[in-house]
């Protein structure tokens, strides 16, 4: 880059920067821990609203006092700083009541994905050894088929469970009412206050061990980014077992603001929730807005107060058709359950189909195999870090070799293949795992994707790997179209063809009806690639068409 684009990549927006400034300078380090900020804010803001899920809400004082309340309740039953408290819960108060009892007595909350169960729940659980799992009771059926034994779990409380609940040798019991507070334990922001399980691709899912001073940093960052006031009002349908909604929670706090949950993402339901919450900010994910789009336009759309919406991962081409139909601005950046909101802008400065430049208080690189930068405009692997102490994770839990394999060198390896351009913007080009091998080509299933999602009949598209007779890739999609739309396999071939190389051209196309994927919208390819070619695959080879080679 030449010094002015350094210049640029390394100022943010001043009024951004500004904020940081000021909620670090708000919250002295040792105070950057749940009890110690809750309690801070609560004593200014008292009354006020903080959380809420449908039309009721708990005020500062009274998310204070629940959080003191659960804490007092799990160190009656034994829990202690340190101690691993697994959580299957929906966004609804219980899950807020537990994260901050939790946090309260500096125990470790492991909030656990609503839809795991089988041999993934059996890993999370296993390898996080809690002692106490709690569990809402329409997931009660998610414990089936679990070894007991092999758990460290001593006892199970359950959340509305219409039938009592036997889990092995465990007889689950409902959690217990609260019998007066507790006066928080002491600690340090580089202590532990979650683990979260990432979603395995190549392996087991790893549990990321996120200290107390990391969620200061996320809700600090992201209200600089969105800009946010003290008369913002946020709303996420997005589930709290993830981190987006819980650095909204963080956001809200530290701000001295509301935030109000929804039990899920609904498109149907979208717009009316965002009025019904008088929110003038949201949070939307990946093919979120595309599914929106998808609909027809509605009054809804313009009756909300929403002025912006954080939207990573959403493609470049639906940025202006959105805010032109919503009046919503949409904001993208990067972040991981690792790091933190390390590439961003705020809105006057973004460059859809960018993740953004560096923001304050962060660095980053691009660097091929052995680490060693390459020139801006050539693809590597994202490596970054952080200039404060605690505001990544500290590692993946009961996994050194994963740990040390993540932050080699001391970077931590995202394991992104990304692109810096001009003035220090970086833009994805695929992750390096996802990327398909064909004939000594690699192909990025990202660059495929959006060939596919630029065809005004196509709402949805996932680019995966299946296996050849040759021992390397071929490249299948799964499509998803929008209403009342057609299109054959072939047309869609024929599209292809003139945009992408001819060796990225798919061979194996499935049109679907919905595409495998997790509750906050991240496509699960691997359930894809699991399933391959089937009876109903249309082949490109099989049916005899050939590709022109340029």
């Amino acid at each position: 880059m030449s010094k002015t684009s350094q210049q640029f990549a390394s100022e943010p927006n001043p009024a951004a920067a500004a904020l940081v400034r000021q909620l670090s300078q708000a919250f002295a380090p040792g105070e950057r821990t749940v009890p110690a900020m809750l309690t801070r804010q609560a004593a200014r803001y008292g009354d006020k609203p903080l959380v809420g899920f449908g039309d009721r809400s708990w005020t500062y004082a009274e998310t204070l006092r629940e959080a003191a309340a659960f804490g007092a309740t799990l160190r009656a039953a034994g829990i202690g700083q340190g101690d691993r408290v697994a959580l299957i819960c929906s966004n609804r108060f219980e899950f807020i009541r537990a994260f901050l009892g939790c946090a309260w007595i500096g125990a470790v909350s492991v909030p656990i994905n609503t839809a795991s169960r089988g041999q993934q729940l059996q890993h999370i659980l296993t390898n996080s050894a809690a002692r106490l799992l709690i569990v809402e009771g329409q997931f009660a059926a998610n414990l089936d088929h679990l070894d007991m034994t092999a758990l460290s779990l001593e006892a199970v409380w359950t959340i509305d469970a219409d039938t009592p609940l036997k889990a092995g040798r465990i007889v689950a019991q409902p959690v217990p009412a609260s019998n007066g507070t507790c006066d928080a334990a002491t600690l340090r922001p580089r202590d532990m206050l979650t683990i979260l399980y990432t979603s395995g691709t190549t392996g087991p899912s790893k549990g990321v061990c996120c200290p107390h001073a990391q969620y200061f940093w996320w809700g600090a960052n992201t209200a600089a980014l969105l800009s946010l006031c003290g008369d913002d009002r946020l709303q996420s349908t997005l589930p709290l077992f993830h981190t987006n909604a819980l650095n909204t929670f963080y956001q809200a706090m530290l701000m001295g603001i509301s935030v109000v949950y929804e039990k899920r993402f609904s498109a149907s339901d979208f717009y009316a929730a965002l009025t019904r919450s008088k929110a003038t900010a949201t949070y939307v994910l990946g093919a979120m807005v595309p599914i929106l789009l998808s609909r027809a336009r509605s009054p809804e759309e313009n009756a909300h107060g929403v002025k912006i919406a954080l939207a990573p991962g959403v493609p470049a081409r639906f940025h202006a058709e959105f805010t032109e139909r919503t009046g919503i601005k949409l904001v993208d950046g990067w972040g991981s359950t690792e790091t933190n909101f390390v590439l961003g802008s705020t809105w006057d400065r973004q460059r859809p189909g960018t993740m953004g430049p560096v923001f304050t208080g962060f660095q980053a690189r691009v660097v091929d195999g052995d680490d060693n930068d390459v020139p801006d405009g050539e693809p590597g692997e994202l490596l970054v870090r952080a200039d404060e102490p605690f505001a990544f994770a500290t590692g993946y839990f009961a996994a050194p070799e994963k740990t040390v394999e993540a932050w080699q060198n001391l970077w931590f390896h995202t394991g992104d293949r990304v692109v810096r351009e001009n003035e220090g913007y970086f833009r994805f080009v695929d992750r390096i795992k996802d990327a398909i091998r064909r004939r000594g080509e690699n192909i990025s299933s990202f660059e495929v994707e959006q060939v596919l999602l630029s065809h005004p009949a196509v709402a949805l598209a996932a680019a995966f790997p299946v296996r050849s007779s040759l021992a390397e890739d071929e490249v299948m999609i799964a499509v998803v179209l929008h209403p009342a739309q057609t299109l054959s396999p072939l047309e869609l071939i024929q599209y292809c063809e003139p945009r992408l190389p001819y060796f990225a051209v798919p061979r194996y196309i499935d049109v679907v009806d919905v595409l495998p994927a997790t509750e906050n919208g991240k496509v699960q390819k691997y359930k894809l690639t699991e399933r391959g070619v089937t009876a109903a695959t249309w082949d490109r080879e099989a049916a005899g068409y050939k590709i022109k080679r340029a």
